[in-house]
């Protein structure tokens, strides 16, 4: 016993440094990833074998080194205490504008050229500025494209999801789903006027906003949010906060949803009925409320159930998806989640799936539990949506036997 006790205390003490050092690479990383993001494109364009003329080689570096040192300032400035719109437009294009050159230069800068090697066409030079030509031309169709996606009203995805706890009385409940529409910098007042008239088109009993409303204080983009005081629903309006809020006096947005009609669910439920049937729908606060500092904010699935029926279903707003552990423990029925934005710019979404257990769409979780993860109704930071469209949501709550209504995307 003693022998063994002592080996895992020096097995132990041997691994203690291995996370001090990923912690201290971790640190490094902010001021790493600019540099990979605008040298490797300048590389593979300008210095990979095309033999431009000089003032072509030498301006196009300066343009990189301008991207390099602009992009982490203004940043800074937008989303720091200054918070100025005007930098934090500049720092997120040039963002998203340098994620996608990175990602493309390192594609077509191995596999085009390769294959442009074997087919034996032309010498390196040719080769090396067909390379630079297509990584610039397929950059500027994608950021062109992915920023009308990013500003257009998403369209209506439809699915039916079978609860099989939903009484026969709730089958057919509509429950419309926004979140994530990251009212920020960029005025999309027009935008939200728009995406609210389409939910109420939807003729929902149930309308969620799983959060991240906005990006800045409650009081800045009032404007923006106003229109989330027109939306209707025949039963409830409902709202979680999202960390986004955390950023930004999450107070102010609970108060101000709450003045436009929404329900704010903060580890609490409401009842729906409908034909003799119930459907508890529960909120918790982001997972990060807790450390925010702010008295009486913190994910409590508990006390969002305090009092439930437990052999009643349980729709759950949980702004994360990776709350689906706790909910799928407690036996919840559907969690409905945001965060994702399906990864927003391909291909993001293989970082997001470190963190997170669903990108977007529905899966089950556990015999009972299932989640609905939304690839997000807005967009943060670069006005940009590569591969990862945004979408409103219109979910139609099935009980096991219920008809099945036509679903669309």
């Amino acid at each position: 016993m003693t022998d063994t006790s002592e080996a895992r205390s020096v097995d132990g003490a041997a691994r203690a440094p291995r996370p001090s050092r990923l912690r201290r690479l971790m640190r490094y990383l902010p001021l790493v990833a600019p540099v990979l993001l605008w040298a490797v494109p300048c590389w593979v364009l300008l210095h990979t074998g095309q033999h431009w003329p000089l003032p072509v080689a030498l301006g196009g570096t300066a343009l990189f080194a301008l991207g390099l040192v602009t992009m982490p300032i203004t940043m800074m400035r937008g989303h720091g205490r200054r918070q100025q719109d005007r930098a934090a437009i500049v720092g997120a294009t040039l963002l998203g504008t340098s994620w996608v050159l990175f990602t493309w230069s390192v594609l077509l800068g191995v596999l085009l050229r390769a294959g442009l090697a074997i087919a034996g066409a032309g010498d390196g030079r040719t080769r090396a500025r067909i390379v630079t030509w297509a990584v610039l031309g397929v950059a500027a169709a994608l950021l062109a494209w992915g920023y009308a996606e990013a500003r257009r009203v998403p369209r209506v995805r439809r699915l039916d999801v079978r609860l099989p706890r939903l009484g026969a009385g709730l089958d057919g409940t509509r429950v419309a789903l926004i979140t994530d529409t990251h009212y920020g910098p960029l005025d999309r007042a027009r935008w939200s006027a728009r995406v609210c008239e389409t939910v109420n088109t939807l003729d929902a009993d149930l309308v969620c906003h799983t959060g991240d409303i906005a990006d800045g204080t409650a009081e800045r983009r009032r404007a923006q949010a106003a229109p989330l005081g027109t939306v209707r629903a025949t039963r409830a309006k409902v709202y979680v906060t999202g960390n986004h809020e955390y950023y930004s006096e999450a107070q102010g947005w609970v108060d101000l949803m709450d003045e436009l009609g929404w329900e704010p669910l903060r580890n609490r439920h409401l009842l729906l009925e409908r034909g003799g049937d119930t459907l508890v729908v529960a909120g918790v606060d982001d997972v990060t409320a807790e450390s925010s500092g702010l008295p009486g904010h913190r994910a409590h699935l508990d006390g969002a159930l305090s009092g439930a029926d437990p052999d009643l279903p349980v729709l759950l707003l949980a702004h994360q998806p990776k709350f689906i552990d706790r909910a799928a423990a407690a036996g919840i029925d559907l969690q409905l989640s945001g965060h994702t934005h399906g990864g927003q710019i391909w291909p993001f979404h293989h970082l997001v799936g470190i963190d997170q257990p669903a990108l977007a769409g529905l899966s089950r979780h556990g015999t009972r539990t299932q989640l609905y993860t939304s690839r997000g109704t807005g967009f943060w930071g670069p006005p940009f949506r590569v591969f990862a469209p945004s979408e409103i949501t219109l979910l139609v709550l099935r009980t096991s036997g219920g008809p099945t209504e036509p679903q669309s995307g």
